[in-house]
């Protein structure tokens, strides 16, 4: 692999390695803030997403250091290079943080399919490292979303780009249900 190669992928695991850790942090929010009905659900559901998450981060900091750079893993790295805000809900009913969570991953999942795409030629071990965790949020993904379809398979969040537009639309499809 080329140093150039090397250092463009060394940025690109740098910027999934924030993502995957500010993802850790928002599920643990979500974790501590989540009431209503369907509280024990949500909040059992959610912690092997993060042990997986967190096993992920380590993933990518080792491949990190094996192309010779220095992951960043502090806050203050994290937030210095992050390009989103944070996440915006607070203590909210279940159905709402799944909502949000689920736009979450959806901006996660599609920001990982580029990375991958961009290690296609240069490095296919990262590629597989990125497919392999590709896999676990898009499964994840699927389990946020069991809780938001209707049976005929309609995401009560389709058309929000926010994330308190899909809590808002996940909530109201709730108030809808018997």
């Amino acid at each position: 692999m080329s140093a150039q190669d090397s250092s463009e992928i060394i940025e690109l695991l740098q910027r999934r390695l924030h993502s995957l850790n500010d993802l850790h942090l928002t599920l643990k929010h979500i974790h501590w803030n989540v009431v209503g009905p369907h509280f024990i659900a949500v909040h059992e559901m959610l912690d092997p997403q993060v042990e997986q998450v967190r096993s992920m981060t380590d993933d990518l900091a080792e491949r990190i250091s094996t192309l010779g750079g220095v992951p960043q893993g502090t806050p203050g790295a994290l937030v210095a290079d992050r390009t989103w805000d944070d996440y915006s809900i607070g203590r909210a009913e279940a159905i709402e943080h799944l909502g949000a969570l689920d736009v979450v991953y959806t901006r996660l999942i599609e920001d990982h399919r580029e990375a991958m795409a961009a290690t296609e030629a240069s490095d296919p071990v990262t590629q597989d490292i990125l497919i392999e965790q590709l896999r676990g949020l898009e499964l994840f993904q699927w389990f946020v979303r069991a809780h938001l379809e209707s049976s005929g398979g309609r995401l009560s969040t389709a058309d929000a780009t926010t994330e308190q537009a899909a809590a808002d639309q996940a909530a109201e499809q709730a108030r809808r249900q018997p």
